[in-house]
């Protein structure tokens, strides 16, 4: 595609509607998808996809959440015994 004629970056038979704004690439009708009212091609989508993913995966199970859990089973065990310990005699 030749810089600034109009014609879409992936698409160069059509003529381009929008501009990326990630990548700042003319985009035909068929390139662009919206998202959060801002027009971006599928390249730019895929990639802010992968880095939203890389947000999602995470360790569930860190040292600090073994020390919650293990913590909150001491506290309730504490709590049920000394419940039966109260009422029990």
């Amino acid at each position: 595609m030749i810089a600034g004629s109009g014609r879409c970056f992936y698409h160069p038979d059509r003529s381009g509607i929008g501009i990326c704004v990630e990548c700042k690439r003319v985009i035909c009708t068929e390139c662009t998808t919206q998202f959060e009212g801002i027009n971006r091609c599928a390249t730019c989508l895929a990639a802010r996809l992968a880095e939203a993913k890389k947000l999602i995966e995470r360790n569930d199970w860190s040292a600090g959440s073994l020390f919650l859990a293990l913590v909150s089973v001491t506290a309730i065990f504490g709590f049920v015994w000394g419940v039966a310990a109260l009422f029990g005699r």
